[in-house]
């Protein structure tokens, strides 16, 4: 069963690693524990029975509680799924566009692709001295593919 527990907002991460650690440590019965980035404030827990919960929070900090009724797995897969584009459509010299961010707009040459940490270097284009620019997978979107630049 998939419980919820409402947290300090801004503060998932860091409980979810606290929690884990605290059912390593007390050899609790907890399956997961898992953090959507786009649900703020709460996390989910899997843990046969609302006891080993409850065990769970009890005494962590900024745990406000949980919730009483537990959710099915197709609930969750919902909040889950992504409409972003995949970070393997973009390669090594793609022109690609800014969609967010100080460069929002400006387009850049893809230069390096780091998967392990959904980010991207990048080199803008229309700028008198090109400087190589780090930024997260999300931040951008495909203008043109490498074969077809000009």
């Amino acid at each position: 069963m998939i419980h919820t527990i409402r947290v300090t907002s801004g503060q998932e991460k860091i409980i979810a690693e606290i929690l884990t650690k605290k059912a390593r440590s007390e050899k609790l019965d907890v399956f997961s524990i898992v953090h959507v980035e786009n649900v703020k404030g709460y996390l989910f827990v899997e843990a046969p029975d609302e006891n080993t919960v409850v065990k769970l929070v009890q005494k962590v900090k900024h745990v406000k509680g949980f919730l009483k009724k537990p959710l099915a797995v197709a609930d969750i897969a919902k909040l889950i799924k992504t409409d972003a584009q995949p970070i393997s459509v973009i390669a090594n010299g793609d022109l690609i566009e800014m969609t967010s961010g100080p460069f929002k707009g400006e387009r850049a040459k893809v230069l390096k692709i780091d998967e392990a940490k959904d980010e991207i270097t990048v080199e803008l284009v229309e700028v008198a001295v090109p400087i190589p620019v780090t930024v997260k997978s999300k931040m951008v979107r495909l203008f043109q593919k490498a074969g077809q630049i000009e």
